[in-house]
């Protein structure tokens, strides 16, 4: 993959040379392994949803971390020996690691487990701060006239 370098932007855009550290995790994060298989779906406006499909996971197998804007979701299969033979062994089982970059102010709200299908329910929510105000536009306030005797202040 081509690197896309954005110092040009760096010198009309202050305050956004994240952006630089963003794509470049973004680019290393999709090299991974498509394990195991998942979803990210825009519910509303403020509400989005990540679903992994973790066949053979129990609950205990499984691990979500929320670090500095990142959402790490890790599933630990240890394979049991019970004499077992397989002939075909599509189902994969093996432990992974899945890391999913958000964005300010995005929060785990839920997280569920059934059917094999582990169910991510993110929010976005605003600090009061942030949030589009409306400003009111008062009257001016009316400027009273001063007298000033020229005579007097040289004095």
């Amino acid at each position: 993959m081509a690197t896309t370098d954005l110092s040009p932007l760096y010198r009309t855009l202050v305050g956004f040379d994240r952006i630089s550290s963003l794509i470049d995790q973004a680019t290393r994060l999709d090299t991974a392994t498509g394990y195991p298989p998942f979803n990210v779906e825009q519910v509303d406006d403020n509400a989005f949803r990540i679903e992994l499909a973790v066949a053979g996971f129990a609950q205990d197998d499984l691990a979500i971390e929320y670090k500095q804007n990142t959402l790490i979701v890790a599933g630990k299969r240890t394979q049991p020996d019970d004499g077992r033979t397989f002939l075909h062994r599509g189902i994969a089982e093996r432990s992974f690691e899945r890391r999913f970059s958000l964005a300010d102010h995005v929060r785990v709200d839920s997280a569920k487990l059934e059917n094999g299908l582990l169910t991510i329910d993110l929010v976005r929510e605003l600090p009061e701060a942030l949030k589009p105000r409306k400003i009111e536009i008062g009257a001016a306030k009316p400027v009273k006239a001063r007298v000033v005797d020229a005579a007097n202040e040289a004095a």
